[in-house]
């Protein structure tokens, strides 16, 4: 069916009071011993599998730089828990402090904040991620002005929904221009593949689909407007950053570390391997990533270019009626953590660091 702009405003806000209504009763007691640390994925693997990919998150999942990190501590144990309703879904889970942290897209974290959710944003973690646009192999869509009419898949609320509307806005074009569908990715791909769908806006799981010729690409952001892309964070509930603030320098190390190995070439094909226990395999991390430095998708710098990515979202989200209010953003960032990282790390010079505008600082490329 289509979904008006009128009735996702109305499904957004319901959502968002919802949130609002269980940030508002006292969380839980954290457990003194043992302390169970729980952190949530916005994302789930194939067939409900306990695994994400295409992040240093990820990476530190699935080899255990957590828990290598906290194993000369018996007090403290790690929970991992994945979320096929994405970053809408982490919200709820934080709103009834079921989690601690998450690897979460910055529009679910901009609704989250909106409805009162009170986290801290820690580092960056599947930072200038591209969106694309996919579309039957036999479609007569050959660029983004072509969606124009058309009924196009969109997951609603995710990191993927306003990166489609900046795409829109700048080939001149609106949500209203568009019969959007609110579809998650396994719906998506199953509407797709059976053509019941004219394309869709997503990340890499749109090209599962072409690698099996269900499906071809004739748009990504890579290589446009690098505001165009999606960005994500790992963040964390703000009573837990605050009240253990040794244990979140102690996670937020051991993820830049994962960072680290992830942003070395030498490593590319063995992170794709390992994002491969998600159940989709290597080679569509390997087209996802081609053309681009692993510095640069894995970077955990909380720049300035990041930061205002973020306001741009905030205001954004307030403009297409997806939050009630203003928020505010600088405030929010908690980057001392990151940067004591980086420091006992020696990787202060590491990852290159992006002006507000998108240009190199200090002669990075």
């Amino acid at each position: 069916m289509t979904i008006t702009k009128e009735h996702t405003r109305r499904s957004l806000l319901s959502g968002a009071a919802a949130i609002a209504a269980a940030a508002s009763l006292p969380l839980p007691a954290i457990a003194q011993t043992p302390l169970t640390i729980r952190l949530g994925f916005a994302s789930v693997g194939i067939d409900n599998r306990q695994f994400a990919g295409g992040s240093a998150a990820a990476i530190a999942h699935a080899n255990g730089y957590l828990e290598d990190e906290f194993k000369n501590d018996p007090g403290v144990k790690l929970a991992w828990f994945f979320f096929k309703g994405a970053g809408p879904a982490v919200n709820e889970a934080f709103a009834t402090g079921q989690l601690d942290f998450a690897i979460q897209g910055d529009l679910p974290q901009v609704i989250g904040r909106a409805a009162g959710l009170k986290t801290k944003q820690l580092m960056a973690n599947g930072a200038h991620a591209p969106l694309y646009l996919a579309v039957p192999p036999d479609s007569p869509i050959k660029t983004v002005k072509d969606v124009k009419g058309r009924k196009i898949s969109l997951f609603r609320g995710t990191n993927n929904h306003l990166a489609a509307v900046k795409v829109l806005a700048a080939n001149g074009l609106t949500e209203r221009d568009v019969q959007f569908i609110n579809m998650d990715t396994a719906a998506t791909n199953a509407a797709l593949a059976a053509k019941e769908i004219d394309g869709a806006f997503g990340n890499f799981d749109l090209l599962l689909l072409a690698s099996q010729g269900l499906a071809k690409i004739p748009y990504t952001t890579k290589g446009d407007n690098r505001s165009f892309e999606r960005q994500g964070t790992i963040i964390g509930l703000e009573d837990f950053v605050t009240g253990h603030p040794d244990l979140t320098g102690r996670i937020i190390k051991a993820l830049v570390k994962a960072a680290q190995w992830s942003s070395q070439e030498e490593h590319r094909d063995e992170a794709f391997e390992i994002w491969a226990k998600s159940g989709r395999p290597a080679s569509i991390y390997r087209d996802d990533f081609a053309d681009q430095t692993l510095k640069y998708r894995n970077s955990p710098l909380l720049d300035p270019f990041f930061i205002e990515q973020y306001r741009v979202q905030a205001r954004q989200a307030k403009e297409y009626g997806l939050i009630r209010r203003d928020i505010t953003v600088d405030d929010w960032f908690a980057p001392q953590f990151l940067e004591a990282a980086l420091k006992d790390l020696q990787l202060e010079k590491y990852w290159p660091r992006l002006g507000a505008d998108g240009k190199p600082l200090d002669g990075a490329s």
